[in-house]
């Protein structure tokens, strides 16, 4: 039985009863009983317990978790405490220092983000040692996707944070004449200089939660 709280657990009952995810619960079954599999099984749903329903200002997506060994903890883009900093998530941060003056943070923990509202959400939330994308045709698609359009429904004045091809062909499933939607490509290495450096996504994120009457994020993480 998952418990995740926050609200969650009633939206997404329909989700979890439904005979598509009885199917990805079995796949993982085997997965994690024959491979390595990432993030730790209790971390699948930490994007969900670390950001309460209700609390949802920013959707930020990412593709799947990270596949080396200590690096998924259940929010996207983001590392643990004393874990280096994966090349993507560097230049998020470098884009952060850019557009904000934000100091780039020692550890890499995006939990503070997640706390303020920000849900760290990948499109598939598992993934096999070293096999990136490896879990994307189990059933996560449709899994997140279905997050995604009830965020859209429920919710407004939201910002949809879309980075890369694989975020933005999510765009459909947003309501675009009730929520803000910002997209560029990937902070990734091979992509950055592409679009992802200079779109000041965190300033213009925050201009329009203050323009309807929402606490921006505090995006720094070099501090408590």
């Amino acid at each position: 039985m998952i418990n995740l709280g926050g609200g969650w657990d009633e939206a997404l009952a329909p989700l979890f009863a439904s005979e598509k995810y009885k199917a990805i619960r079995e796949f993982l079954k085997k997965e994690y009983a024959y491979h390595t599999v990432y993030p730790d099984m209790y971390d699948i749903y930490n994007c969900f317990r670390y950001t309460p329903l209700s609390e949802v200002k920013v959707v930020l997506l990412g593709q799947d978790p990270y596949h080396n060994v200590g690096q998924a903890h259940g929010l996207c883009f983001s590392v643990r405490e004393g874990i280096p900093q994966p090349p993507s998530l560097i230049n998020i941060f470098k884009e952060l220092h850019d557009d904000l003056g934000c100091p780039v943070p020692r550890s890499g923990d995006l939990t503070k983000w997640a706390k303020q509202g920000v849900l760290l959400m990948n499109t598939a939330l598992t993934v096999r040692a070293h096999m990136a994308n490896s879990h994307k045709d189990c059933g996560w698609t449709w899994f997140t996707d279905s997050v995604i359009s009830l965020l859209s429904e429920q919710k407004e004045h939201l910002v949809f944070l879309l980075w890369g091809g694989n975020a933005r062909s999510k765009k459909p499933l947003i309501d675009g004449s009730k929520h803000l939607i910002l997209e560029c490509a990937h902070p990734s290495p091979l992509s950055a200089y592409n679009g992802f450096f200079g779109c000041r996504h965190f300033s213009k994120t925050n201009d329009y939660l203050v323009q309807h009457g929402l606490t921006p994020i505090d995006w720094d993480l070099s501090k408590d």
